[in-house]
């Protein structure tokens, strides 16, 4: 089962339910975007690992999006509105350094590379003698080099 853009758009809602006053519907589109562009993942994406990691890099964006809105906040008397444009920088470096070293951890599931494909190919040389007379065998028709590790 897969997750559609409409349905992560419905979660961000959700999950960021206190800030949507301060939020339109092109927000969450854009970010669902963003974070599809970011992690390389195309709408529908796979639920679990994928969507797990494009909903949190969407909600980065999210974020960003709020941050960037106060940033023209100015500090009046006693009022420090940028203690506001603070915590949501914060969050955000909080958010991707988490998302660095998922990409580091995880690196398979984030290329969508089989796991052998990550490390290098052992070759033999392709030498075969006979066990117990010594016998050069590497010529045989029946001699086969072994590649390792294979994808099966």
């Amino acid at each position: 089962m897969s997750v559609t853009k409409t349905q992560m758009t419905t979660l961000l809602e959700q999950e960021v339910k206190g800030l949507s006053s301060y939020l339109d519907s092109d927000d969450y589109s854009n970010a669902c975007d963003d974070a599809s562009r970011e992690t390389g993942w195309a709408f529908p994406v796979a639920e679990g690992f994928q969507t797990y990691w494009v909903k949190t890099r969407a909600k980065r964006h999210i974020f960003f999006y709020l941050m960037s809105e106060s940033a023209h906040k100015f500090k009046f008397e006693a009022i420090n509105l940028q203690h506001r444009f603070e915590h949501y920088k914060s969050i955000i470096d909080f958010m991707d350094r988490q998302f660095e070293e998922a990409k580091e951890e995880y690196a398979a599931d984030f290329t969508g590379a089989n796991a052998v494909d990550l490390f290098g190919t052992k070759i033999d040389a392709g030498f075969r003698y006979e066990e117990d007379t010594g016998r050069d065998m590497s010529y045989d028709t029946d001699t086969e080099t072994n590649f390792s590790p294979s994808g099966n």
